[in-house]
C-alpha cells in the first residue's frame, strides 16, 4: 500500500480543524439556513412542492454522481406520493425507485431517531434489491468482508490508478460500531460540521461492498435534517455535488491522503452547502411565482392538459416543451396539442423561444 491513508493516522477519527478559518463561512451557511427555513415556514401548503423539488433533486443527483440515471418524472412522483400530494396523472414508478425514494425519505422523515446497522442496511439493500452491482455479486445489507483490499480506482484495466484503499474488512465492524456510536451521541460541535465529519468519516471506512458514495449522501442527509430541526428537506446537497463532481472527488482524495486536520473538506463542503441553499431559496422564488400565476389565472379558462403541462413547466419540466411532448404527456394527437399550445399563446401564458432548430419549443412568459 502506497503512503499513509487518514484512517492508519493513530488519532483517528479525532479530527480537528482550524474554527476561525470557518466562521464566516459557517456564519453565511447558518443565515442562509436561517432565510430559506423561514420563508417554507411562510409558504404553508404551496411549501410541498419545494420539498418535492429538493428531495427530487437530491435522488437524482446523489445516484447520478454514481454513474445511475433515474427516470426524473418517476421519482417526483414517488416522493409526491410519500408526502401525501395528489399524483393522479404522474409518471408510475418502479419498484428500484420506489426503493430509494423510500430509503432517502425513511432517513430524513426519522431524522432523529437513532442510527443502527439495521437501519443501514435497509438502505443500503434499496440500491441493490438483486444483490448484483455490474454484473457481480455483492454483499448486500451487511458490511463487506474477504481479504481482498478495498480500493477506489479509475483508468482502464492494467493501467488503473488506485485514489483510496479502505481498512481491511475485519476491521469494519469495530469501526462502525464506533460511528455510530459518535452519530447517536450529541455534543457541542456545530451540527452542520458534523455532517461534514459523518460525510468523510464513512466514506472512509467504506463499510459496503459498493454504494458508499449514495449510503454517505443519505447519512449526510440525516445528519443535516438534525442541523436544521426539521423533516423538511428545502435544498439538495447531492445536486451541487454533482454540479462539483470532480472537485468533490478530489477534494475527498486529498482528505484521504492527508491528516486528521480536516479544515479544506469541512471548507469544501461548507461552501457546497452554501450554493444549495442558495439554490434552494431560487426554487422558492419560483413555487411562490407559481402561487401568484394562479392567483392571476384564477378566472382563465384552462384546460385540464394545459393545466397539467402548465403545472409542469412550473415544478421542473425536463428539457424544452414541444407540441409531440405536449401529446405524449397528455396521451393526444398533436393537432390538439398546437391547438392547445396556440390557445395559451393567445392568452399570453406561452411564447415560442428564440432558439432554432427542427423543433419549435416553447415557454412560460416571465
Amino acid at each position: 500500500m502506497a503512503g499513509m491513508y487518514l484512517w492508519q493516522d493513530k488519532q483517528f477519527p479525532h479530527f480537528v480543524w482550524d474554527a476561525d478559518v470557518l466562521l464566516t463561512a459557517l456564519g453565511e451557511v447558518h443565515t442562509l439556513q436561517g432565510q430559506l427555513l423561514g420563508r417554507m415556514a411562510a409558504l404553508g401548503f404551496e411549501g410541498l412542492t419545494a420539498q418535492v423539488e429538493a428531495l427530487t433533486s437530491e435522488i437524482l443527483g446523489s445516484s447520478q454522481i454514481e454513474g445511475v440515471v433515474l427516470n426524473a418524472d418517476s421519482v417526483r412522483s414517488s416522493v409526491a406520493r410519500h408526502l401525501g400530494l395528489e399524483t393522479a396523472g404522474m409518471e408510475r414508478t418502479d419498484h428500484y425507485t420506489e426503493g430509494v425514494v423510500n430509503a432517502l425519505m425513511q432517513a430524513t422523515q426519522a431524522y432523529s431517531e437513532p442510527l443502527t446497522d439495521e437501519r443501514m442496511f435497509a438502505w443500503h439493500a434499496a440500491f441493490f434489491p438483486l444483490g448484483y452491482s455490474d454484473g457481480y455479486k455483492i454483499t448486500v445489507a451487511n458490511w463487506r468482508v474477504g481479504n481482498e483490499p478495498m480500493q477506489v480506482v479509475s483508468g482502464p484495466f492494467g493501467k488503473q490508478k488506485v485514489h483510496f484503499e479502505a481498512p481491511p474488512s475485519d476491521e469494519v465492524p469495530t469501526m462502525m460500531a464506533q460511528f455510530i456510536g459518535w452519530v447517536n451521541t450529541a455534543d457541542k460541535t456545530d451540527p452542520i460540521i458534523r455532517a461534514a465529519i459523518a460525510h468523510l468519516w464513512f466514506v472512509t471506512i467504506h463499510p459496503f461492498d459498493d454504494g458508499n458514495g449514495r449510503m454517505a449522501r443519505i447519512i449526510t442527509e440525516m445528519m443535516l435534517a438534525r442541523a436544521d430541526k426539521t423533516a423538511k428537506r428545502f435544498y439538495s446537497l447531492s445536486a451541487e455535488i454533482m454540479r462539483q463532481k470532480k472537485d468533490y472527488y478530489d477534494v475527498l482524495e486529498q482528505a484521504q491522503k492527508g491528516t486528521i486536520d480536516i479544515t479544506p473538506w469541512l471548507m469544501w463542503f461548507i461552501g457546497a452547502l452554501r450554493n444549495a441553499l442558495l439554490y434552494g431559496l431560487q426554487t422558492t422564488d419560483r413555487v411562490l411565482q407559481k402561487t401568484e400565476f394562479w392567483a392571476r389565472h384564477k378566472d382563465t379558462e384552462i384546460s385540464e392538459r394545459q393545466r397539467k403541462i402548465l403545472n409542469r413547466l412550473w415544478d421542473g419540466f425536463e428539457g424544452k416543451l414541444t407540441t409531440q411532448k405536449y401529446a405524449k404527456i397528455n396521451h393526444c394527437s398533436q393537432d390538439t396539442a398546437l391547438r392547445d399550445i396556440q390557445s395559451l399563446i393567445e392568452k399570453h401564458i406561452l411564447r415560442k423561444t428564440d432558439e432554432g432548430g427542427r423543433s419549435t419549443n416553447y415557454e412560460l412568459v416571465s
